[in-house]
């Protein structure tokens, strides 16, 4: 059993979503909330974000029966949780955002619980460059460090964001993001662009279509789960990062292929989160039903 640690700052959100299969109003949400809920299908992940008084106690026992540590959750006293209403498209890879209330999370300045700050794995959920870099500040000796980051801030904080990049172990971004942070057209060259930009890999998400890694060994593509039922596409992103960061650092096998294996171990745990709303699937799993999928998934990648 492995002794690392893995810690994720990010959002806590209430996810008002509608999509072709229905809708789900309030659904516990946020980068934060799906990274940390699969990682804890590897780990016991250590949960750093911020919500309001309107939070029940329900979601924070929600937390506690995955065994992700909430020692980092703070609730602010008058404060309202963050909120996201959305609407998607029928080919499911297209939304529109109705409205978003940052409300607590708009001056979220994470201060990290002592205990945490001997974390050994971390995931920067998407935020400002600023944020992320003071939350890299207070960790010890970290042996990975990965970031999310999107086109909001590629344009606000485009230096900050270059400052951070050096920092970091892996950068994960979706196909749009990559290729506007490059100011190239084509996918591959902006992959191994943004890997001269600092980080050692680089994995560019393509939703449905899977996802590629950008390492000193070239270039890896994994295809996505092909899912029959998707209800939900959000979180599916966070989730892919929290199976993907809770396998590697629950991994203690030799460095040849452990990225790609957490890959797709983050790729099946993506495909039970769109199969519902919110947390609604993830909730109805355990760790023998994502290695049962991940088998007939290596099944249908070998040749």
């Amino acid at each position: 059993m492995s002794k690392d640690t893995l810690i994720v700052v990010g959002s806590v959100a209430f996810d008002s979503i509608e999509t072709p299969r229905g809708n789900a109003d309030e659904a516990l949400g946020g980068s934060g909330t799906y990274f940390s809920y699969a990682a804890s299908y590897f780990t016991r992940p250590r949960l750093v974000g911020v919500v309001g008084e309107d939070f029940p106690d329900e979601h924070r026992q929600l937390f506690a029966k995955r065994q992700i540590d909430t020692t980092g959750l703070t609730s602010e006293k008058g404060g309202k949780t963050f909120r996201w209403r959305g609407r998607y498209h029928s080919d499911m890879n297209n939304r529109d955002t109705l409205e978003v209330h940052l409300n607590v999370f708009g001056t979220f300045n994470p201060v990290l619980p002592p205990a945490f700050c001997d974390s050994t794995h971390v995931f920067l959920a998407n935020g400002s460059p600023l944020i992320q870099a003071k939350v890299l500040d207070q960790i010890k000796k970290p042996q990975m460090v990965m970031a999310d980051t999107m086109d909001l801030w590629i344009s606000t904080m485009h230096n900050e964001l270059l400052a951070l990049l050096p920092r970091l172990d892996g950068l994960l971004l979706n196909e749009s993001e990559a290729l506007m942070l490059t100011k190239d057209h084509n996918l591959i060259r902006a992959g191994m662009a943004i890997r001269k930009l600092g980080p050692k890999f680089v994995i560019i998400k393509k939703g449905e279509h899977g996802s590629m890694l950008f390492t000193q060994d070239g270039v890896f593509l994994l295809p996505g789960y092909p899912t029959e039922e998707v209800i939900d596409p959000t979180g599916a992103g966070d989730s892919f990062a929290g199976g993907l960061m809770g396998q590697l650092c629950s991994d203690d096998s030799p460095p040849p292929g452990r990225l790609r294996r957490a890959m797709a171990y983050g790729t099946v745990v993506a495909s039970f989160t769109v199969e519902g709303f919110g947390l609604d699937r993830l909730k109805k799993i355990e760790r023998a039903d994502i290695d049962k999928r991940l088998e007939h998934y290596k099944s249908m990648l070998d040749f």
